[in-house]
């Protein structure tokens, strides 16, 4: 076994290497980037080495710094994580060259899994099924288009390299295939350098199976049953499970040999998944699923495969690396259970699931679950972290195990309930609605149904008064909440003649809100709300909130609501954006712009084309007008910058 290995990766993934390395007796050598110097996984280690710049480009996708970190701290092998450089071939090829061990899969492996078109040309060898589509070489439009014709609409379009979602497009009419054939190649190529892209067949009903598999050097390959990510928002998994609801013993049969039999085809050792897509349009059939692509390193969702069969796929990695085989056979690992992970993200759901950044000046994760069950959370932050917009925005991955799918659902929409979080927009409202959706609960999923259902899952009901009272509480300085030292506490309970009030202001959303804050004889606080509200309410106690600088939430369930506090004795400032600019939801590139100044444009006209987090996001008009001013293409761009401006005229 390694005395001494390097992860080369950031976050929760880094984290999680860590834990299980040091179980094993293992030390751990981190990197960071100027943006991770005072992470969790840079805390966690026995030695950090800092390696450049926050963007990846200068940092995390630097292999030669990687594995110069690597020979400078006598680590002997390293671990890439997920995602950066863990399917990079070249940069397996420096970490042997360089007498190191890479942790995964070997370079002709990931070469042979790493374009999709290829991938699927060997699958189709080894007898492995495929989905029908164009994998081929050729790229001028005239083919593709006449390619997804023969296929038949709809159709998806997909980046031949890479994954998650970025570079995929999914066309319903040959009139709309040219401008999603150009939007598909931009984002292919910003995300993975290649804007090479095939066509496939659009299934009806397509579930998302996958299958975990995991080989030695020694020739040996086993699986460890499927996971179903079929819930999904923009190609990007959401909930995953294991094992997939509804799974029959002669699908499972029948795609567990396949996946076999495709890691066998490349001599596969170490971690992998094959990703199989699945017509559910007439129930799991044997004859009915198809080869997607294979993951060629550890997967995000690993978690719940851990949870169901009693594994460490981390402490498999480092051992299979190490040169011992396999540690347990085909027989000797069995299904237990059912488990599910949610993804929490700092997104915002109700606008189309926008990337988020902020401070996490509030974070609380549950600290039991119903009887029975387990939870594990895989997180690579703390309270006080900040959201980088340079990195993905994935705040923690929230893991339940119950006894049947019923009993781990019940403790996944416990555990998001009392998961509390303030500072960033996050999407835990959202995943708990998913949760309790009837088609999810029922098992009945698709890779469709977040966007079918889209509007009823993200919507959220606005405070209630009692919710507005709280935090009118608490924003107040009174209650069992506040801070000793606030003076306000000190004359609570006390008046003369009456009882003491406070006034106090708060705002949600465009809402501000008047509150009348005063304390009863017996105790109680009275909160007297303007309109909209117009309501006076009696609390005793606060409900579950957070108060931080400026703001104050409060939890309800899965819902965070917050409240903007403005400082009283601060002279009220107020710039209006309003209709007469548009400004950007989030940092990011300009990437592409549509139209120019002095130009007239409807409402809904798309303007520009924004990139964060290397996805696109379409900026459009909101309301007719002419363009005074637009921003420029390549201007890189921060929350809230002013992209277009609209001439006076339009709202005369």
């Amino acid at each position: 076994m390694f005395a001494k290995i390097l992860i080369a990766n950031r976050g929760e993934i880094a984290c999680r290497v860590i834990r299980t390395a040091r179980r094993m007796g293992v030390r751990t050598v981190a990197v960071y980037s100027d943006a991770d110097a005072g992470a969790l996984h840079v805390e966690m280690a026995d030695e950090a080495v800092h390696i450049g710049p926050s963007p990846v480009g200068e940092s995390y996708l630097r292999g030669d710094k990687i594995v110069a970190a690597a020979l400078a701290t006598g680590a002997e092998a390293i671990h890439p994580g997920y995602g950066f450089l863990s399917e990079n071939p070249d940069f397996v090829d420096q970490v042997t060259a360089a007498g190191l061990v890479f942790i995964g899969a070997s370079a002709a492996s990931i070469r042979a899994m790493g374009l999709k078109d290829a991938a699927k040309r060997l699958m189709e060898k080894a007898g492995v099924p495929v989905v029908p589509g164009y994998h081929g070489e050729a790229q001028e439009i005239v083919l593709l288009a006449s390619k997804a014709r023969e296929i038949g609409y709809p159709v998806l379009i997909k980046a031949r390299a890479g994954g998650g979602g970025k570079g995929m497009r999914r066309v319903e009419h040959p009139d709309d295939f040219s401008e999603a054939l150009s939007g598909a190649r931009r984002e292919a190529k910003a995300a993975f350098g290649d804007d090479r892209v095939l066509v496939e067949k659009y299934v009806d009903k397509p579930r998302h199976i996958e299958v975990q598999v995991f080989g030695d050097s020694f020739g040996n390959v086993v699986h460890l049953y499927e996971r179903d990510c079929s819930a999904q928002r923009r190609h990007q998994k959401v909930i995953e499970e294991a094992p997939a609801p509804g799974m029959t013993p002669a699908l499972r049969k029948a795609m567990t040999e396949a996946a076999v039999k495709a890691a066998k085809a490349i001599d596969y050792s170490g971690a992998g998944t094959i990703e199989f897509i699945v017509d559910a349009s007439q129930g799991l059939k044997a004859d009915r699923f198809w080869f997607m692509e294979m993951n060629t390193r550890l997967q995000v969702e690993h978690p719940v495969t851990e949870m169901v069969t009693g594994t460490d796929l981390v402490e498999w990695q480092l051992r299979v690396a190490s040169g011992e085989k396999l540690p347990k056979a085909q027989s000797e690992i069995a299904l237990s259970g059912h488990a599910f992970e949610a993804r929490i993200y700092a997104e915002d759901a109700a606008k189309g699931f926008l990337p988020a950044t902020g401070t996490l000046h509030h974070l609380k994760f549950p600290d039991t679950v119903p009887e029975g069950a387990s939870m594990r959370i895989e997180t690579g932050v703390r309270t006080g972290d900040a959201i980088s917009p340079f990195y993905d925005p994935m705040i923690a991955k929230l893991v339940v195990q119950g006894k049947n799918r019923q009993a781990a659902l019940e403790a996944l929409g416990i555990s998001l309930s009392q998961t509390e979080i303030a500072g960033s927009t996050v999407n835990t409202a959202f995943l708990a609605a998913l949760a309790a959706d009837a088609d999810f609960s029922a098992g009945d999923v698709d890779t469709g149904l977040i966007g079918r259902h889209q509007q009823a899952l993200t919507a959220v009901p606005p405070p209630s008064s009692e919710i507005v009272a709280a935090a009118a509480l608490a924003a107040s300085g009174a209650g069992a909440q506040a801070p000793t030292r606030d003076p306000w506490s000190s004359l609570a309970g006390y008046a003369h003649f009456h009882a003491m009030a406070r006034r106090t202001r708060l705002r949600y959303g465009e809402d501000d809100i008047l509150a009348l804050v005063s304390m009863r004889p017996d105790g109680r606080f009275q909160v007297a709300l303007d309109a909209p509200y117009d309501s006076a309410l009696d609390l005793r106690a606060a409900p579950r909130l957070a108060r931080w600088p400026g703001h104050v939430t409060v939890f309800s369930g899965a819902v965070g609501y917050s409240f903007a506090v403005p400082d009283p004795l601060a002279r009220a400032d107020e710039i209006a954006a309003g209709a007469d600019s548009l400004r950007a939801p989030m940092p990011g590139l300009v990437k592409l712009v549509r139209a120019a100044k002095g130009e007239t444009v409807i409402k809904g006209q798309p303007l520009l084309i924004l990139e964060a987090m290397k996805m696109e996001h379409t900026i459009s008009a909101t309301h007719d007008g002419t363009i005074a001013e637009i921003a420029t293409e390549g201007a890189q761009v921060t929350d809230g910058t002013v992209l277009v401006r609209f001439a006076e005229e339009a709202h005369g």
